[in-house]
């Protein structure tokens, strides 16, 4: 258990000390909901339930009968809210030598900081574990695949048949694989691209093949269809990602990228009766997550 006394800020009790430094960074503006849609929780789980719907009506012959299909509950994806948590104690003496109400107000922010980054590792983690088969949702797959299960039958994906790297062609085949989406009856949907999620190293990239207004990197005189078709509305570049050449497009499908706040940063303090140390917590609960796995595309880079 980490304690804060008299030793760990000696400095403090010394006049001469103009500043500490370590403390006072910028941040990054709130990140994680550019990639989850936020929803509030009272319960210790949340499940979403896929129904598989109708198939294309079969013609009837004169005289015959009806062709009936059934629709069905399909996979189900179940949100289980963690606790996470984090604090400091300072004690007594620190109090009596009159150093602890600095100290507390520096390692408050500190903590606050630490949270938030908290939510942001957590968030990312779901696109960062992305292509790994170790972390599967309800239909039994990673979240991007080349071989979601239908639940009547077949497949479908929502990741490059050919893994590649960003760059124009690229994204005109996510684009078009995109439009490509039916659902598990193989009726055709209306998906639409609505913002390209990349890590910090390819911002540049990316504003070369969508700002354009020529096709880049070429000595022809064609439009950069992307840019002039308007498809990728918006970019944002995630800090927490972690490959580097991975990249993301969340479309605007319904019940797709979600977070669950089951409850809201706290910051508490309280009063040791034994110890008289002072501490300090701050703790929240939630979950990220997919539903409907149309609701993002990707690709792990070549």
């Amino acid at each position: 258990m980490g304690v804060i006394n008299t030793g760990s800020f000696a400095k403090d009790l010394w006049p001469g000390v103009r500043s500490w430094y370590g403390m006072k960074y910028k941040e990054y503006p709130v990140e994680h909901l550019q990639i989850f849609d936020k929803y509030t929780s009272d319960k210790a789980f949340e499940e979403d339930v896929g129904s598989a719907g109708f198939g294309l009506a079969v013609q009837k012959t004169e005289g015959g009968t009806i062709t009936y299909d059934d629709a069905e509950q399909a996979f189900i994806d179940r949100y289980t809210h963690a606790t996470y948590a984090l604090g400091f104690i300072i004690t007594r003496e620190m109090h009596d030598d009159g150093i602890s109400a600095t100290v507390a107000l520096r390692r408050a922010g500190a903590l606050a900081f630490s949270i938030r980054q908290t939510q942001e590792t957590i968030g990312a983690n779901v696109l960062n574990r992305a292509f790994n088969s170790s972390y599967t949702f309800g239909d039994g797959v990673e979240l991007c695949s080349t071989a979601h299960p239908n639940q009547k039958g077949g497949t479908w994906r929502n990741e490059l048949a050919t893994a590649s790297d960003l760059n124009e062609a690229s994204l005109e085949q996510a684009c078009i694989d995109i439009a490509d989406l039916e659902t598990d009856s193989g009726l055709k949907i209306a998906v639409r691209p609505k913002k390209l999620i990349i890590p910090k190293e390819l911002v540049f990239e990316a504003e070369r093949y969508l700002k354009t207004t020529l096709r880049p990197g070429m000595a022809d005189n064609d439009i950069n269809a992307v840019r002039s078709l308007g498809v990728i509305p918006e970019v944002v570049a995630n800090h927490y990602l972690t490959d580097t050449d991975a990249w993301f497009i969340k479309t605007d499908c319904p019940d797709g990228m979600k977070y669950f706040s089951r409850r809201e940063p706290d910051f508490d303090t309280d009063n040791d009766f034994d110890t008289e140390n002072a501490r300090f917590k701050a703790v929240f609960r939630g979950s990220w997550g997919c539903t409907d796995k149309r609701g993002i595309f990707g690709s792990p880079g070549a």
